[in-house]
């Protein structure tokens, strides 16, 4: 039986997730396992934990709103109700996702919210009828929502470099945000010089541990989505960058558990998703008020900025970690669009008037 090490930030998220998908599991009705049970070869454990809170709030729905299931706690629903569900019910469920209330809050699903709980239904519903354990697949009768595609937000080149600027100087930052500044600086700007350099995703970045990072070939070893390891080169900046915050990494104690992450908080121990997160709202904001800047748009930049630079949509696909070309092709077919119309400028048919002499 293998062991989590307790210092690798993956695994450690992986066991928490476990833990997570075993109390809801104890939420849902009984038969509810045998379907995780059976998905658990090929899927992570993020992925069945989001699947296990979509199904909750599935049956909550039931409970709730269906008065042939009102009467009964929904742990104690019978398998034979899955059979006896139609495709309307299903989506009139999807229709109450788009703004329902939970603990006095507004809680609201756009096209995307409600694409993604229809696939855990959907997915749910195909274990049992491919298992010939179901006579219907009322999930499978449901449409997609349509996904409007969203306009890809990024920062433009002189934006990246008032950023950065903005990271080392703090010069529009509160007097409160300043006195943490003096002591984050150099981290900080190692981090999102990382992020804007490499177009590593979040998770990936606070994951690093110091061994992951190899200087002799510019390199540096994430763990991607999926769980597949991959080695992200970077650049001169981003070198120098690290090297100067790995300088001061050396003088920190780090707390127990935590002496092999790269990236530490005020309290030495490896910063969170929701850290780096705020770091970057925090700088970005006062960059752009028009832009809601996320560390996923950094990497969109980069993605954006990579395929500018080379034209090369294979190559950006693979070094962003996109199993699916046509994901990459999704994400930038506004800048080929870009392209295409300076093209229409290039050709000139006839002269100006002005210029016939």
């Amino acid at each position: 039986m293998a062991v989590l090490n307790e210092n690798n930030y993956h695994d450690e998220q992986t066991k928490q997730n476990i833990l997570k998908m075993r109390a809801v599991l104890e939420t849902l009705p009984p038969f509810c396992k045998t379907f995780f049970r059976g998905i658990e070869d090929y899927t992570s454990a993020r992925t069945r934990l989001a699947y296990a809170y979509d199904l909750r709030l599935f049956f909550e729905y039931l409970h709730e709103h269906n008065a042939i299931y009102a009467k009964m706690d929904f742990r104690d629903f019978p398998f034979s109700m899955l059979d006896e569900l139609s495709h309307l019910d299903i989506e009139e469920y999807l229709e109450y996702m788009s703004l329902y209330q939970k603990d006095g809050r507004d809680i609201t699903n756009a096209e995307r919210g409600k694409s993604r709980k229809l696939a855990a239904l959907r997915s749910f519903y195909n274990y049992y009828y491919k298992a010939e354990m179901l006579k219907n697949n009322p999930a499978a009768l449901v449409s997609l929502p349509k996904l409007h595609e969203k306009e890809i937000i990024r920062l433009e080149p002189n934006e990246v470099a008032i950023l950065l600027d903005q990271v080392e100087d703090g010069t529009k930052l509160t007097k409160k945000e300043l006195e943490y500044h003096k002591k984050t600086k150099i981290r900080d700007v190692a981090l999102l010089t990382l992020l804007l350099g490499t177009g590593i995703r979040v998770s990936e970045c606070v994951g690093l541990d110091i061994n992951d990072i190899d200087f002799n070939v510019c390199g540096v070893k994430i763990r991607r989505k999926g769980g597949y390891e991959a080695v992200v080169y970077f650049g001169e900046e981003v070198e120098t960058a690290l090297l100067d915050y790995l300088e001061e990494r050396e003088r920190i104690i780090p707390m127990e558990g935590h002496e092999n992450a790269v990236f530490l908080s005020l309290q030495n121990r490896r910063m969170t998703v929701r850290a780096v997160e705020n770091l970057v709202k925090k700088y970005a904001s006062r960059v752009t008020t028009l832009k809601k800047i996320t560390p996923h748009k950094l990497r969109s930049t980069y993605g954006t900025t990579l395929y500018q630079e080379t034209g090369d949509i294979y190559l950006v696909a693979d070094v962003l970690g996109h199993k699916d070309v046509n994901t990459t092709r999704k994400h930038y077919a506004a800048q080929q669009d870009a392209n295409r119309r300076r093209a229409a400028q290039y050709v000139k048919l006839r002269e100006k008037p002005s210029d016939r002499k």
